[in-house]
């Protein structure tokens, strides 16, 4: 797969947690100076605001000093993509002690991560949801820890807005993974969520009315 992300820039910290998150989610790119010429192949560019004067490309971006590499990455891939907001967007979360979330965007799988706590799970969702605007956005939650799903699930009914729908999803079949990866839970609890945010649920009924 060609890189499609090119990143423009000759500063330390905004190239070092750029690329951190790239990496993180296995994304191809490319490493420029602002002055550099742009591949043709490369659909976007991400550089910062002092740098954006060299840039010369219809799909720029701009990572701020103190943003959050995440919000752009997830704005550059949904330009490689050609979309200005997805279709669906699913977040799977497997609950239990540590919690594995997964969130994907018409069914490409967008991040994967481990939460430590309810809340932190909770806000965790509310953030991607926000970072990744869909047509339709479900969150299913596996109902493998029933006591960790009943207290995710009330939390969720109470926090996100309604026109987000909220299922359940049964785990059944969602933790048959290699022994190296059974070892490796936090990997596990990611997987877990992937397979169900790709299943189908049932929707609850939900108690917030807006």
């Amino acid at each position: 797969m060609k890189a499609k992300i090119a990143l423009a820039t000759v500063s330390g910290k905004a190239y070092y947690n750029l690329v951190k998150e790239l990496k993180g989610k296995g994304l191809p790119f490319l490493s420029l100076k602002p002055w550099d010429p742009i591949p043709l192949d490369a659909k976007v560019v991400i550089t910062t605001n002092e740098e954006r004067c060299w840039i010369t490309h219809p799909n720029v971006l701009i990572f701020e000093r103190e943003s959050d590499p995440v919000t752009v990455i997830d704005e550059a891939i949904r330009v490689v993509q050609g979309k200005s907001n997805y279709d669906k967007v699913v977040v799977g979360v497997d609950p239990g002690k540590t919690y594995g979330v997964a969130v994907l965007g018409d069914d490409a799988v967008l991040e994967t991560t481990n939460c430590s706590s309810l809340e932190e799970t909770v806000n965790t969702i509310m953030d991607s949801l926000k970072r990744a605007p869909a047509t339709v956005s479900i969150v299913k939650v596996g109902n493998g820890a029933p006591t960790y799903t009943k207290e995710l699930l009330h939390l969720l009914d109470e926090t996100i807005t309604r026109d987000v729908i909220i299922e359940i999803v049964s785990e059944a079949g969602t933790s048959h993974l290699t022994n190296e990866t059974a070892h490796r839970r936090g990997l596990r609890d990611m997987m877990s969520a992937i397979e169900i945010a790709r299943r189908k649920g049932q929707a609850i009924s939900r108690k917030k009315t807006r």
